[in-house]
């Protein structure tokens, strides 16, 4: 029987680690590659021959939506689970739209990564029931979602809820692998977007929007 080749893509190493146990210890899971950046990954995943790419939602290189949208247009039969520190409502709604086939935080690695891996391979989508409220709620009543932060490009919805989490610009901007004056443009988009003012006022956004763990 073939196994799922699984391609992990994540910055920390411990994380890394975590999930590679957990799906080596399985019978018809195979890690067939593994890197912390975002670009590398994308190189990997549109190059080899993986059956699933596991990938985290911020890493150095291009953020993990811009990825999974490449991905998706590049490699529309390569399904991706995306792997976020952040809670459902942060990253979910956006990387389900982008192409991705499951999401899951990084508070549920096993046994549910095994689930999802196997789940997502099969050809079907996975999705808690936290994941299924919020995209119930982004297409209640068939309405768009013309609120502020649906407006957001998926960078600046980033720089947001790295600003909400009290990082600072030249942080974001290290994270991110972009320049601080960059960093500077994509606050003040969000500022323009929002009707706010401050930092302080995107910090209480985005803590009201529940943006923040």
């Amino acid at each position: 029987m073939k196994k799922i080749s699984v391609l992990i893509a994540d910055d920390h190493e411990v994380v890394r680690q975590g999930i590679h146990k957990s799906l080596e210890d399985t019978t018809d899971i195979s890690v067939d590659g593994e890197t912390g950046d975002g670009s590398e990954a994308l190189d990997m995943a549109i190059h080899g021959t993986f059956d699933v790419v596991i990938l985290d939602i911020s890493m150095p290189g291009p953020g993990g939506i811009e990825i999974v949208k490449e991905l998706t247009q590049r490699k529309p039969d390569l399904p991706i689970l995306v792997l976020s520190m952040h809670p459902a409502k942060q990253y979910a709604v956006r990387t389900i739209r982008a192409g991705a086939a499951g999401y899951l935080t990084k508070e549920t690695l096993s046994p549910e990564i095994v689930t999802a891996v196997r789940t997502i391979a099969s050809g079907q989508r996975f999705v808690t029931s936290t994941v299924a409220e919020q995209l119930a709620s982004a297409v209640a009543n068939g309405c768009p979602d013309r609120s502020a932060l649906a407006q957001l490009s998926d960078r600046e919805y980033q720089v947001l809820c790295m600003i909400g989490a009290g990082k600072t610009l030249k942080e974001i901007a290290t994270e991110l692998t972009l320049s601080p004056k960059t960093v500077s443009t994509y606050r003040a988009r969000i500022l323009e977007k929002t009707g706010l003012e401050t930092t302080a006022d995107l910090v209480r956004y985005a803590v009201t929007e529940g943006l923040v763990s």
